[in-house]
């Protein structure tokens, strides 16, 4: 997988953003993906670690 650094003197929201861009237009669909699912593990854990049983749900009311 690749990896790219930012480096900047300021805070510069816009050249944040257009470098995220840039970065997961280099990617292949693949590595989209699998970002995406070690992110969900990541952030299953971390809502078990801190008290949140279960992911949330869709209510259907009546």
């Amino acid at each position: 997988m690749k990896t790219k650094i930012l480096v900047l003197d300021n805070e510069d929201e816009e050249k944040k953003i257009d470098f995220e861009i840039d970065f997961f237009l280099s990617l292949t669909t693949k590595e989209r993906f699998s970002l995406l699912f070690k992110k969900m593990k990541e952030i299953k854990s971390l809502m078990k670690k801190n008290g949140t049983g279960k992911i949330s749900q869709i209510i259907k009311r009546k």
